[in-house]
Order: C-alpha cells, then structure tokens, then sequence
C-alpha cells in the first residue's frame, strides 16, 4: 500500500492538540479504515505555531485528503506519497 507525508500547519495552539490527535485517531478507526497512521512529528515554533509531519499508509491521495478535510482546523502545507526510506547505516563510512 502507499505511503504518504502530510504536513499540516494547524489553527489551534499546542495545548489544544491532544483533543485534534483523537479526533484523528477516531477518523481513522471509525470512518476511513482503508487509512493506517503510522506516526507524527508534532513542531511548534517560536509564534506558537504548531505543523506535524504525519505518515499514513492509504491506498491513494485522495483518501488521505479526505481525513484531512475531516479534521479541519488546519491547512495542508505539503502531501507527498514516500517512495523509500534511509538511515545512516544505509550509508556505511566504506
């Protein structure tokens, strides 16, 4: 299955994302089950602004568009589908 990075700039403070986190966990297991989310980097700049850089496997953009629109409050800076990933021990000194 795909799988994509979607980074969101969101509308609400820090202290408000535990409630948008289960929101978007209740989106997933109760209305797009086709979508699993794997993992979220959580950012909040100096202003307070708070972007997350989510993975989800899903069979295709649209859907993960769909769970975007969903959870509202928020605005779509980047989505991308992963065509690969590294690590450091993928790169050896030799």
């Amino acid at each position: 299955m795909p799988r994509y990075m979607i980074v969101r700039s969101f509308d609400v403070g820090e202290s408000d994302m535990p409630d948008v986190g289960r929101r978007s966990r209740q989106i997933v297991e109760n209305d797009l089950t086709e979508i699993v989310w794997e993992h979220s980097h959580v950012v909040v700049d100096d202003g307070g602004l708070v972007r997350t850089f989510c993975v989800y496997d899903a069979p295709n953009e649209e859907v993960v568009r769909e769970h975007s629109t969903r959870l509202g409050r928020h605005r779509i800076e980047s989505l991308d589908e992963i065509v690969g990933d590294v690590s450091p021990a993928d790169f050896p000194d030799s």
